[in-house]
C-alpha cells in the first residue's frame, strides 16, 4: 500500500499538481481515503494540520452521497452483464465480512466503523454497508460524515505527532 500511495504522490508531484489536489484525490481512493492522505499530506507533503484536515475530509466524503444513492443501482446492472456480474457479488461479500458493529448499533455502528481507522474500514465500506442494510442514506450520510471527522481527527493527531507528543507528556 505505501508504494502505491508513493507511486501516485511522486507522479503527482512530478506534473506540478498542488500538494492540496494531492491530498484531496487521495481521500478519494478506495482502501486509503482519508487514512492514507492524512498521512502522505503531513509526512511527505508537510501541508499543515487544518489544511491537511479539511482537504482530506472533503476529498473523502466526495463520493460518499454518490455510493449511497447510485450503488444499488450500479450493482444490479453489473450483475445483469457476463462479464462483471461476478465483481459486485464479491465486494458485497467482502463488505457484509465487517458488518458485525453495524448488525449490532445500527447507525452508531456505522459511525464507529467509519471513525476508527483500521484496515478495511472507512466511508467507502460504511457507505456500501448502509446500502446492503437499507438503513436511511441521509441519516447514513451524517453518521459516515461524524465518523470520517473523526477518523481525521485521530489520523491528524497520529500523523503529526501530537498523540505522541502527549504521551512524551503523560509518561513524563
Amino acid at each position: 500500500m505505501d508504494s502505491v500511495v508513493s507511486s501516485i504522490t511522486s507522479a503527482l508531484t512530478a506534473h506540478n499538481v498542488s500538494p492540496q489536489i494531492i491530498t484531496f484525490l487521495i481521500s478519494m481512493i478506495p482502501l486509503l481515503e482519508l487514512r492514507g492522505s492524512i498521512i502522505v499530506a503531513g509526512a511527505a507533503l508537510k501541508l499543515p494540520f487544518i489544511q491537511t484536515f479539511i482537504t482530506a475530509v472533503a476529498g473523502n466524503m466526495l463520493p460518499i452521497p454518490f455510493i449511497l444513492f447510485f450503488i444499488e443501482k450500479i450493482f444490479d446492472w453489473m450483475k445483469s452483464t457476463k462479464r462483471l456480474s461476478i465483481l459486485p457479488n464479491k465486494i458485497e461479500e467482502k463488505a457484509m465480512k465487517k458488518s458485525d458493529q453495524i448488525k449490532k448499533y445500527g447507525y452508531f455502528g456505522l459511525f464507529l466503523f467509519v471513525a476508527i481507522p483500521l484496515p478495511g474500514t472507512g466511508a467507502w465500506t460504511g457507505s456500501l454497508l448502509a446500502v446492503l442494510f437499507r438503513l436511511k442514506r441521509g441519516k447514513s450520510l451524517l453518521f459516515i460524515f461524524l465518523g470520517v471527522i473523526t477518523a481525521g481527527f485521530i489520523m491528524s493527531l497520529i500523523s503529526y505527532g501530537v498523540l505522541n507528543t502527549l504521551i512524551n507528556i503523560i509518561t513524563g
